[in-house]
């Protein structure tokens, strides 16, 4: 018997299958893109999600010794804060919804709290990102921006509940998606009415909470038939990213920790209670483990600074790579192998998609400085891994200021896999790190 997993990620959806054990037995990936159609717009199509996962499991069962019939259980993790909204007939109301990094609702978020106190709005949902992140102020920018959709809608979902809906035709979301409302209280585990009754919003626009294990159902005739999968395959709730990423670092006991190296990269702690400060503000996840929590920092570009690089950078990598079929990161790495330790004095800051509340502003842009004629493309590369790296320090140190971190820190993510940057992670924290 076996359980597939879907990995719906920024970049792209991740289709893994394992053993009842844990043993990966093969893992295919297939991407999706994320538009900017305006400064502070971030959005992927909820259909080229489905599109992906459709896409990786029809490969993965094309793989030797993979078997549709041995699979008997689908779960999900996705990106956060997403908000998906659909009609009372549960149609998909816009084609291309913003995704966790979208800030444009920035002015509804400044409103809301020139009545409200933001430290008290905090303490009680964990909502550490730019508050204009969260889905509630997501809401908000609908009903101002967009009323006629807004009057349509029935309710909203996130990535991999979409998913779920999809493959399922249950709406439905789990605590620790929920907990990144914006609306949800780490106390009650469950959504806040006296935030929800400040917004305006109905409470009945929010979807149903379940626990991460919980039995959505089955297959539909139509998912199994696109998949190419038995309709008696059982689909789970499922979590978000963070907390998801955090069972499988075995971050769920205090203390214990791990590092995510994707597109985003955060540094999380799990504990059973909250970490919650007011001068730095982690955001806090419900975990999919119960009665635990997932506390974070994060900085928003890492992944996607070094794409940014590749395809500004290394145009011939790419063009080399389609052709021999190599990994256009990994010859990134051997380039920055050849530049030293501080990348002869450049200097990179990968904040290209705004601060984080370790940063000044949310407003926020990155930058290379000290740049000039004698640096090399491969000093460029290593300016941005050794950048990212020490940003995370900075959410490294901040969480260490409320509990003790244990070692190893776990490294999970694309980024996990280059010895040359977990080298840079351990020296840049001066910690035992492993992937």
């Amino acid at each position: 018997m076996a359980i597939l997993a879907y990995d719906l990620g920024t970049g792209g959806n991740k289709a893994s299958l394992y053993e009842n054990d844990g043993t990966l037995l093969a893992a295919v990936f297939e991407g999706y893109d994320t538009f900017y159609p305006q400064s502070g717009f971030h959005e992927q199509k909820p259909e080229d999600w489905k599109k992906a996962v459709i896409a990786s499991t029809r490969k993965l069962l094309a793989m030797p010794g993979v078997s549709a019939e041995t699979i008997t259980c689908v779960a999900l993790s996705g990106h956060s804060l997403g908000c998906v909204p659909l009609d009372e007939n549960n149609q998909l109301l816009l084609d291309s919804t913003p995704i966790w990094s979208d800030s444009r609702a920035k002015t509804q978020a400044d409103r809301f709290f020139l009545t409200r106190d933001y430290s008290q709005w905090y303490l009680k949902t964990g909502a550490g990102f730019p508050p204009a992140h969260y889905t509630i102020f997501k809401l908000l920018w609908y009903r101002e921006n967009l009323p006629e959709l807004f009057a349509r809608m029935k309710t909203f979902l996130g990535t991999k509940d979409f998913i779920n809906f999809w493959l399922t035709g249950r709406i439905a979301t789990d605590f620790s998606y929920a907990s990144g409302t914006g609306a949800y209280s780490l106390k009650d585990w469950d959504y806040d009415q006296e935030i929800i009754d400040a917004s305006g919003l109905p409470r009945g626009i929010f979807p149903e909470i379940l626990p991460s294990t919980e039995i959505l159902g089955s297959l539909t005739s139509e998912a199994a038939s696109e998949l190419g999968l038995p309709e008696t395959v059982k689909v789970v709730a499922g979590g978000v990213d963070n907390s998801c990423m955090a069972l499988g670092a075995r971050a769920f006991k205090n203390g214990s920790s791990y590092a995510s190296l994707g597109s985003s990269s955060w540094i999380a702690v799990s504990d059973e209670k909250p970490l919650l400060d007011t001068k730095f503000f982690p955001y806090v996840f419900a975990h999919v483990v119960p009665g635990q929590f997932a506390s974070a920092t994060a900085i928003f570009s890492a992944g996607t600074t070094l794409k940014w690089i590749r395809d500004f950078c290394c145009a011939d990598l790419i063009e080399e790579c389609e052709k021999t079929g190599e990994n256009v990161y990994a010859k990134m790495m051997a380039l920055a192998n050849d530049s030293p330790i501080g990348a002869r004095g450049l200097l990179l800051n990968p904040s290209f998609a705004g601060g984080s509340c370790l940063e000044p502003s949310s407003e926020m842009r990155g930058g290379i400085f000290n740049l000039d004629l004698s640096h090399s493309r491969a000093d460029i590369i290593r300016a941005g891994l050794e950048g990212i790296a020490l940003n995370l320090r900075k959410a490294l140190d901040a969480l260490g200021t409320l509990t003790q971190i244990a070692e190893p820190i776990v490294l999970v993510g694309g980024g996990a896999i280059s010895p040359i940057w977990r080298q840079i992670y351990a020296d840049a924290w001066n910690k035992t790190v492993e992937k």
